[in-house]
């Protein structure tokens, strides 16, 4: 039997309204462009003409060349990279294949965390019969690292740094459910009262570093707009 959580969901996989506004460049030289991806756009088109507007169309338009490096999550906000040149797309990718990339995030969670800090290991899988999602499976999953530390508490509610070390799909959001958590606005794992308790998902990358083609690692920062 469907419930209005079930209509929620169902709502976010075939409606998809994109934010306007001017692409948001937070560093840019003739070897990279760092930009702000904001909450409720796609980071590459989908399947079909309703979903072909996202921040790789965006960021080609007005920077033709630049290449795709990574993705976030359509309701993540925060850094992304692309590379304006192969050699330096290759570079970058390589850091990603190898876990060499470092990334923050900031998420606010449902309840009081217990503890400051701690690691969740758990595999994840996605649930093909109801993908998009993602589940922790210990037969079949992934291997999935994630660091956590508190950095600040109100009524009914944590805002953790995330440190994720590996990169699964939907990881931060799997990982902080399993611990009773789930992220605030998160129309996919979030329980009804959680759901309510945002306007958008509360989920910033915040910090992204790498090294460059010399050798000096570099990190770009946007700060969390929730």
């Amino acid at each position: 039997m469907k419930n209005d959580e079930d209509d929620v969901r169902a709502h976010v996989l075939v409606d998809y309204s994109p934010p306007d506004g001017p692409l948001e460049v937070i560093f840019r030289n003739l070897k990279l462009l760092v930009v702000n991806k904001p909450s409720g756009l796609l980071s590459v088109p989908g399947k079909g003409e309703h979903l072909a507007d996202c921040l790789e169309t965006r960021v080609k338009a007005a920077y033709p060349g630049a290449l795709l490096v990574h993705r976030l999550d359509r309701d993540t906000s925060g850094v992304m990279v692309f590379a304006r040149k192969p050699s330096i797309q290759r570079h970058i990718n390589l850091q990603f294949e190898k876990r060499l990339v470092e990334k923050t995030y900031i998420a606010d969670v449902w309840g009081d965390v217990a503890g400051e800090e701690g690691e969740i290991d758990l595999p994840i899988v996605i649930d093909w019969p109801n993908r998009p999602l993602h589940k922790i499976c210990h037969e079949t999953g992934k291997p999935s690292v994630t660091r956590w530390q508190v950095i600040g508490r109100s009524e009914g509610r944590t805002r953790v740094r995330l440190f994720p070390k590996t990169g699964r799909s939907h990881q931060l959001r799997v990982h902080m459910l399993s611990m009773g958590h789930p992220i605030l606005g998160d129309a996919f794992y979030a329980h009804e009262a959680a759901l309510a308790a945002a306007s958008r998902l509360h989920l910033h990358a915040e910090t992204l570093a790498f090294h460059d083609l010399d050798g000096v690692r570099r990190q770009y920062d946007c700060p969390c707009p929730f």
